[in-house]
């Protein structure tokens, strides 16, 4: 992959991305937790974009990847204006959000902010309101106190922290127990042998979200990562279905 390019923040902060023009409306892909822009879902879905000649933008959220700052300062308001910025200042007109994990999360909390400007969501084992449903209440009554809370991490050697101020901002982010004013068409794929994210959270998803055009495909032997040649297929196919329109040159 090429080289990544970089946008600054207000701050000064540089949050890494990787566009290719093409056809609109572009796929943005949000990652998950501690994840970034070479995850194998967003190199898979860059360059089927750019061999179809479809618009796609990757990124990776401050603290993460090669973008500016520590981990331990993420949080979903910070990672959330991160992605706005980049596509106000890459993208004109509707995009595809499209948010694995954690990622699908965020993926509604900017396109609540984009409004009229999403064309669609593909949601692939989204985990809106993981700091409620994904916390014990020790957890819970640790992290309000302002400590770190580590899990076991099934995909490397040092355990993943959960910092008080990412739990902190979660908790005031939440979205499932209310209408969301989503109206555009959603895609959520979610594997049945997801031991991160049980399916019932994208069933939960389905029901809360306003729009009437959602779709929730279940894959009986996916796990979490979804990464395999069959699951990065229906991926694809799903972001084909909902990418048309225009060029998309900027």
């Amino acid at each position: 992959m090429d080289l990544p390019l970089f946008h600054e923040m207000p701050d000064g902060r540089r949050i890494a991305y990787r566009f290719t023009a093409g056809r609109a409306p572009p796929l943005v892909f949000l990652p998950g937790y501690m994840s970034d822009m070479a995850g194998g879902k967003a190199t898979a879905l860059f360059d089927w974009a750019k061999r179809d000649g479809r618009a796609c933008l990757l990124l990776d959220y401050s603290g993460c990847g090669k973008s500016d700052g520590a981990f331990a300062d993420g949080t979903l308001s910070r990672w959330t204006d991160e992605v706005v910025a980049l596509v106000d200042a890459l993208i004109e007109g509707p995009v595809v959000l499209v948010g694995s994990s954690m990622g699908g999360w965020l993926m509604l909390l900017a396109g609540l902010r984009l409004g009229d400007r999403l064309h669609g969501l593909i949601g692939i084992a989204a985990a809106p309101d993981f700091t409620q449903w994904g916390r014990s209440a020790d957890d819970a009554e640790r992290l309000a106190a302002g400590e770190t809370v580590f899990d076991p991490n099934p995909y490397g050697p040092e355990p993943t922290p959960m910092h008080a101020r990412f739990w902190a901002d979660g908790q005031a982010s939440l979205l499932l127990d209310k209408a969301i004013a989503i109206d555009c068409p959603v895609r959520l794929i979610h594997g049945m042998r997801d031991d991160d994210v049980p399916w019932d959270v994208s069933r939960r998803l389905l029901e809360a979200l306003r729009s009437r055009d959602v779709h929730l495909a279940l894959v009986k032997d996916g796990d979490h990562r979804l990464s395999r040649e069959q699951d990065i297929a229906l991926l694809l196919r799903t972001a084909g279905s909902l990418s048309s329109g225009v060029p998309c040159s900027r």
